[in-house]
């Protein structure tokens, strides 16, 4: 399954907010700084989904707030 992530770092709370069946905004706690902002997210979605985070990968916007995530075996 593909998704689309609008990634907000640096946030009080993190929180995930669907805005459609494959979109989503996602506010974070950690900085957007060596790869620290993708492994929270990484950490979030596996959280939601309810999967090992092994199956999360990130497959466009590694350095953008706007990426497409792979959740395998969904």
């Amino acid at each position: 399954m593909l998704i689309k992530v609008r990634v907000f770092p640096c946030a009080r709370e993190e929180e995930i907010i669907a805005k459609s069946q494959d979109s989503f905004d996602i506010r974070i706690k950690e900085k957007p700084q060596m790869g620290q902002a993708n492994k929270g997210v990484i950490r979030v979605l596996a959280g939601y989904f309810k999967v090992p985070e092994a199956r999360v990968r990130i497959i466009k916007g590694f350095r953008e707030p706007g990426k497409i995530i792979e959740i395998k075996n969904l």
